[in-house]
């Protein structure tokens, strides 16, 4: 997808592009992560918003456990295939087919709030899989590929912005159609038509999003002269990467990244508040990682000159946030089991009970912006190809699918929640030293030069192609 002789951009100036002093082009880097943060906004933030209020907003949380079992399970193969079909396919056909997916997922528990019966549920669970794979790997190229070297940090947290305002609005709609609902266990059928009607509205959308040889970065060049692949060179590059030792050393970050959301959504949230408050929490939980992205990619953009420096800077950052909020955690959750639950927490009536868990629940939500975005800094400074970069955010979707779909049946089968908690604190700790070894190893500063890899001449040879990663 690149071109031979600027290895590790993939960038490319094309005849009559000329330096601009306009961001907001429609075919600038800016406008397109902008576009696909409203995409991600409509259709994961709303899937997030439902997910987060426990259950899929059901008295009973086995149909949604068993359903986003299906769906990790899915998305894990496709999160790794998904890189390589979207460097066949582009990101048009990549995304409309992902996109629509979600419309379905939040149909079929407008179904279930009827009938009771999973098998719908499980099966849209399923090929919400399928899609989210060729989604995220789709914006996962697009987000490390497009924007400037120096500028990937602040361009993620824009990202992660926006696309967790869809958590925000997302969890208002349960929040204002439940609220006098008090005593209600179930959301109504308006919270999940809602949802529906956003993410028909992302998967429209997702059709404006340009090709990365379209995008012109303020400097005249092309993110990449993009040459699309073909079906051997793919399952080539794709079968490389579980011998790639960088992705290795993503994997436990990888793993982690999602395994907390089945404690966080149904063994806190779910747990511990009651339907309306649910809904307000999900709401501040999606805002406080607009925070999290935010301070994250300032932090990895502007800390420090040296690129690997600010790599290191930022890792060490969230892993003390993170053995604050987890430590506090553990103290939540010594007040309560599966076996002997408290009563539900409002947030008008509980008082200062209330108060607490509530701001744990937000400094989850702060911490998870923060690890995820330090992680897509760290993918996105190991090269700036989008055709490397897609595979790159594929497998690390991927395994990150694996391990959510564990961390739904282990809910599923009643392991009690201090396991659960003392899993996720185990497996976010030992991320952060293999990230720094990565970083050590990997990163080279923004003047650098790139070094040619042995996978990216074998694609060459395959595909005529002249790109390579450092």
């Amino acid at each position: 997808m690149g071109v031979a002789g600027d290895e590790e951009s993939g960038a490319q100036m094309m005849p009559g592009n000329t330096k601009s002093s306009s961001r907001f082009r429609y075919n600038s880097p800016l406008v397109q992560i902008v576009l696909i943060g409203v995409v991600c906004f409509c259709c994961p933030g709303m899937f997030n918003a439902l997910s987060g209020m426990g259950g899929g907003g059901q008295v009973d949380h086995t149909a949604a456990n068993n359903a986003n079992t299906a769906l990790y399970t899915t998305f894990a193969v496709f999160g790794v295939l998904g890189g390589g079909i979207y460097n066949i396919l582009g990101p048009h056909l990549t995304l409309l087919a992902g996109c629509s997916t979600y419309v379905l997922y939040a149909g079929s528990f407008l179904y279930y709030n009827h009938y009771h019966h999973q098998a719908f549920a499980i099966v849209a669970g399923a090929i919400l899989g399928i899609g989210a794979g060729l989604l995220w790997a789709a914006q996962g190229a697009i987000m490390t590929s497009y924007p400037p070297v120096n500028r990937k940090g602040t361009y993620i947290s824009l990202f992660w912005s926006i696309f967790n305002m869809g958590g925000v609005i997302g969890g208002l709609i349960p929040f204002f159609l439940n609220y006098h609902r008090t005593e209600a266990a179930s959301v109504n059928d308006a919270t999940y038509i809602g949802f529906m009607v956003f993410m028909s509205a992302g998967t429209v959308l997702s059709l404006v999003i340009l090709p990365p040889s379209k995008v012109v970065r303020d400097d005249g060049t092309n993110c990449t002269q993009i040459l699309y692949s073909n079906v051997p060179t793919e399952a080539l590059e794709i079968l490389r990467l579980f011998m790639n030792w960088k992705m290795l050393l993503i994997v436990p970050a990888a793993w982690s990244s999602n395994f907390f959301y089945t404690y966080q959504f149904n063994n806190v949230n779910g747990a511990l508040f009651n339907l309306r408050t649910r809904g307000l929490n999900s709401v501040v939980y999606w805002a406080a990682q607009m925070l999290g992205s935010v301070g994250i990619g300032y932090l990895m953009d502007f800390s420090f000159k040296s690129r690997r420096m600010r790599g290191f800077v930022g890792i060490g950052v969230v892993a003390v946030l993170s053995s604050a909020i987890w430590g506090g955690g553990l103290a939540n959750q010594l007040r309560y089991s599966r076996n002997n639950l408290p009563d539900k927490l409002d947030f008008k009536d509980s008082g200062s009970a209330f108060a607490g868990p509530f701001v744990l629940y937000f400094s989850f939500g702060l911490l998870d912006a923060m690890f995820q975005s330090m992680v897509y800094w760290v993918i996105g400074a190991l090269a700036n190809d989008s055709e490397i970069l897609s595979r790159y955010a594929g497998f690390y979707k991927g395994i990150q699918s694996a391990g959510a779909a564990v961390a739904w049946q282990i809910d599923t089968r009643n392991v009690s929640f201090m396991t659960q908690f003392i899993a996720n604190w185990v497996l976010t700790s030992i991320s952060y030293p293999s990230l720094l070894v990565l970083v050590m190893l990997a990163v080279k500063d923004d003047n650098d030069e790139a070094e040619k890899e042995p996978s990216k001449e074998i694609a060459s040879s395959t595909a005529d192609k002249g790109s390579s990663e450092p």
